[in-house]
């Protein structure tokens, strides 16, 4: 696990200023503080910092062919090099190290762009070959690894781990995209390819972007995607023996590395099934990490410790205060755009437990997208099941009228929270979905936003990202289509951001078996009855998982890793968050309504409504804005 850094001139052969390179790669010094070097020659400079796993002696980055002719950086790990180190041996090229890197250069070489389908495991990279005067670059099928890059007015191309990196270069256009602005206060992050500047895009998962100097720079390559073909019709038992065979193997392949290796323990279904599993492939105690909350309502440590318990591993828990809210600037700091999931607090805290114990920890993540474990999966099917029985033409305006005249009633028991469900059966099932998982809804961005904002954004809607996957999704079946719309956006953008971001803050490696890109390809070739029975998600791997887990863990409601928003925004943070959504950042922009800010703040701290997901991400926007008063260009003001 790394950081990477580079420059390519795609026009000619300028040298680089080394002391840019230099600081373009010591700003990530968190992602790899074990090593860090340099390569440069004209036209081109790579830089790595290293986080040694595998290969600790000679496993060296920027890493080279056998004439120095192809050099590579790279950020991740390749779980199948092993297998394809002989392959690559017989086509005659020779290995100087035993790290996954070495692979990358020879596969290049062998395959052409075409090596990263043999290639297992999570990772970005950039790759330079002298000889065909080409830079490539790519990023793993399911966006565990970031990679961030910019086609400057100048001809170069910057890329880097984290935006920060490209923040570095002067020649980057660093005015505010509105349209990542709209997607930020839609998902709670900025949607792929976007960033919340103009000039820096991501390469989305499972692309390549192969550059010939001289060339015209060309559109990224996709070479993967999912496709729920839901045509393994496997029996309940056949199935539950199948999956538990995978994801074994998929955890034995993530627990390959040369330093301490433990795994996060939530005492959900996820964490415990993988720890589960890796007490099955090693004789020693496996080391397990859990946070422990000391509210009650939040706190899943006792399930934790039933697995820790059946398990015998060594265990460790620490105990975070319900009012940890002190990592707001911490967090603007290390996500570098706007990033709203409040869940990156308890994600932060238990990486700076696991790095005191591992340098690998092995995760869950990845496990609801593929396995059907959300509830608002099961609120979506129920709606469809509804929507089902009326023709489009006949719900869009009953229910439409229904969802504008009935009264919001956060404080009223379920049964008569019925606005919501008004709204969504006037929707088409893409709507709808946008609508259950945005955190400021249509209405309320429109409110949110400036007229001139509202001008700049030209009829741009953050639905856009769902309409654009949706195109590729298997829209017959309602829950392939939200599955895959999840996979292609909330896994990417805002799990695996945060994982990302809050492990490499402490220079831990995390590992999620259950994104193995073979075992999501199997799971989507299941039938959705096998994920979602009922009221039960997860069906199958609950089943799978009933010889290796308590039934306490596997079939008690899904608590989540939360924080107490709603109590801090009325108690503790009230005056901080008077002074960030009614103070000067905010309101230079331009892009706000004021009046708007203060009806949010005002219903919420009342108690007359629940506002306090919207206001946290109003929160952490003004946490990015200050994190970057300094920028060299400032964020667009609107009229």
């Amino acid at each position: 696990m790394c950081g990477i850094a580079g420059l390519f001139d795609i026009r000619g052969k300028r040298d680089f200023d080394p002391g840019l390179m230099k600081r373009m790669n010591d700003i990530q010094f968190h992602r790899g503080p074990d090593e860090g070097d340099i390569f440069q020659e004209p036209g081109v400079a790579l830089g790595h910092r290293r986080l040694s796993i595998i290969d600790l002696s000679t496993g060296q980055q920027p890493l080279f062919n056998e004439d120095g002719s192809v050099a590579v950086v790279f950020n991740g790990e390749i779980y199948n090099y092993q297998e394809l180190v002989p392959e690559l041996e017989a086509l005659g090229h020779v290995f100087h190290t035993r790290s996954d890197t070495e692979v990358i250069v020879h596969a290049w070489e062998a395959w052409g762009e075409d090596c990263v389908q043999r290639f297992r495991g999570m990772f970005a990279f950039g790759l330079w070959d002298r000889n065909q005067q080409t830079f490539f670059m790519a990023r793993d099928r399911l966006g565990v690894k970031p990679l961030y890059y910019a086609l400057l007015d100048d001809g170069t191309l910057v890329f880097g781990s984290e935006l920060k990196v490209l923040m570095q270069h002067p020649g980057l256009d660093r005015r505010i995209d509105p349209q990542a602005v709209e997607e930020y206060f839609a998902f709670g992050y900025v949607a792929e390819p976007r960033t919340i500047f103009r000039g820096a895009r991501k390469l989305q998962p499972a692309e390549t972007l192969c550059i010939r100097r001289g060339a015209p720079v060309p559109a990224p390559k996709t070479y993967w995607d999912v496709q729920f073909t839901l045509d393994n019709h496997l029996t309940l038992a056949d199935a539950s023996a199948e999956l538990t065979e995978r994801l074994r193997e998929s955890v034995r392949l993530r627990m390959i590395a040369e330093v301490p290796l433990g795994a996060f323990l939530s005492g959900g279904v996820d964490s415990s099934a993988v720890v589960a599993s890796m007490a099955g492939l090693t004789g020693e105690p496996v080391n397990t990490c859990s946070i422990a909350f000391d509210d009650p309502a939040f706190n899943e440590s006792a399930f934790a410790q039933m697995v820790a318990d059946r398990y015998k591993t060594r265990h460790f828990v620490e105990t975070v205060k319900s009012d940890d809210f002190d990592l707001i600037d911490t967090l603007a700091a290390l996500y570098d755009e706007p990033y709203a999931d409040s869940s990156a607090i308890p994600t932060y805290r238990v990486c700076q437990l696991a790095r005191k114990h591992v340098t690998v920890a092995l995760s869950g993540d990845g496990g609801d997208e593929s396995l059907g474990g959300y509830r608002r999966y099961r609120t979506h099917l129920m709606e469809e099941r509804m929507r089902s029985a009326m023709p489009f033409g006949v719900r869009r305006p009953v229910f439409g009228l229904l969802g504008r005249v009935y009264p919001k009633a956060d404080w009223a028991p379920r049964v008569f929270r019925a606005k919501t469900t008004f709204q969504a059966l006037a929707r088409d099932a893409v709507q709808a979905y946008f609508h259950n998982v945005s955190i400021l809804k249509d209405d309320m961005r429109r409110s949110l936003f400036s007229a001139g904002f509202r001008k700049e954004l030209a009829g741009y809607n953050a639905i856009d990202v769902f309409r654009r996957h949706a195109f590729n999704a298997n829209d017959e079946d309602p829950l392939a289509l939200i599955q895959y719309l999840d996979l292609k956006t909330y896994l990417v953008g805002d799990i695996n951001t945060k994982v990302d971001r809050a492990s490499m803050a402490h220079s831990l490696e995390v590992r999620e078996p259950l994104m193995d890109h073979k075992l999501v390809e199997w799971l989507a070739s299941l039938p959705s009855a096998l994920k979602i029975k009922g009221q039960e998600g997860k069906f199958v791997f609950k089943k799978a998982m009933e010889p290796m887990l308590p039934d306490d863990v596997l079939y008690r409601p899904k608590m989540g890793f939360a924080v107490p928003l709603a109590r801090w925004f009325r108690g503790p943070l009230k005056t901080r968050l008077e002074d960030a959504v009614l103070g000067s950042t905010l309101a230079e922009t331009g892009i706000f309504n004021r009046d708007y800010l203060r009806h949010l703040l005002e219903a919420h701290q009342s108690g007359a409504r629940d506002y306090s997901s919207p206001l946290w991400t109003v929160l952490m926007f003004e946490a990015f804005l200050r994190n970057n008063s300094g920028a060299s260009a400032a964020p667009t003001v609107f009229a």
